[in-house]
């Protein structure tokens, strides 16, 4: 896949896609369905098959000081669009300039003019421009004579619930993966840098890899059984995993992270990219009178977490 950070200096070789548009947080089965169209009309015209999006989300601009809310970072979201065949992906800077563009200008010198499009797909709420003044109906109107089609995808529901970022956020707040998980069309998926803790884990027997949640929304703190794959490195795979989020209330407390503590795992993967997906909410977090009783539940969350990853692992 080329990714391409910008709209400017594209090379004609890589203009001339059939691309669906929008933000993709999560890439859940709303967007999959819109992504699903845009790679048959790529396949119809013999085009390329591209995703244009934004980076950073729009509401991150708008709303910076606001709670975080993405669900993915977007090296996570351009590691799922190129495993779903996108060979084209634009990451478009959303800044006050893009921000103040008009739609009619966005899509003429951006779609039409810099990237060439020959098909749009967007979902039917897809909204862009300045003040959001562009929508499906705009496009339709200005794409013919700027050289592009225009594909409306509508919106999607899963047994009569609607397919969307809001919905799959409260139910991870709510300590529902496995809802989400029905949204999402995969498990919910926290990626990124094993970074260093204050090795406290290991001291007490149950070494972990932590993750931070820098710009990502936080799921239900507690603890969950969970799958981890090693992205790069010389561990490459996948383990089952006890995972606990929160604030580590036993010591203290502090800043909210994911740690995981990989079953049956030994070695090294401080630097390593991680991808953490939660297959089940199993308890809250609890606050314990010192080392010992931890450790005594430790040992618990990981049984549990043998006994419900079973049938999952033996798939």
């Amino acid at each position: 896949m080329r990714r391409h950070h910008g709209y400017r200096g594209i090379a004609l070789t890589d203009q001339g896609a059939a691309v669906a548009i929008g933000n993709f947080d999560g890439v859940h089965r709303g967007h999959q369905a819109v992504l699903a169209l845009a790679r048959a009309e790529a396949s119809a015209l013999g085009a390329p098959f591209g995703v244009i999006t934004f980076e950073p989300h729009p509401r991150e601009f708008f709303r910076p000081d606001g709670p975080p809310f993405r669900l993915m970072r977007a090296d996570t979201r351009a590691r799922r669009l190129e495993a779903l065949g996108v060979e084209q992906l634009y990451e478009l800077p959303f800044d006050a300039a893009m921000a103040a563009l008009p739609a009619e200008a966005f899509a003429r010198d951006v779609l039409a003019g810099a990237l060439g499009v020959r098909a749009l797909i967007a979902g039917a709420d897809f909204h862009f421009g300045h003040d959001r003044g562009g929508n499906l109906a705009l496009l339709r109107e200005m794409g013919p004579g700027l050289g592009f089609a225009v594909v409306g995808a509508p919106l999607l529901e899963a047994d009569g619930d609607e397919v969307s970022s809001t919905a799959i956020r409260r139910a991870l707040e709510a300590g529902r993966p496995e809802e989400a998980a029905r949204l999402l069309g995969g498990w919910r998926r926290i990626e990124g840098v094993v970074e260093h803790g204050d090795a406290r884990g290991r001291t007490l027997g149950f070494p972990t890899a932590n993750l931070s949640f820098d710009r990502l929304h936080r799921p239900r703190s507690g603890v969950y059984a969970a799958l981890v794959d090693v992205l790069d490195g010389p561990h490459r795979g996948r383990w089952p995993a006890a995972v606990s989020i929160g604030d580590r209330p036993t010591f203290g407390g502090g800043r909210v992270n994911l740690e995981a503590y990989l079953i049956g795992f030994d070695g090294d993967l401080y630097g390593a990219v991680i991808s953490v997906a939660l297959v089940e909410f199993l308890r809250r977090e609890l606050r314990f009178d010192g080392a010992e009783p931890l450790v005594a539940q430790m040992r618990l969350d990981v049984e549990m977490v043998r006994e419900r990853l079973a049938a999952t692992l033996a798939c």
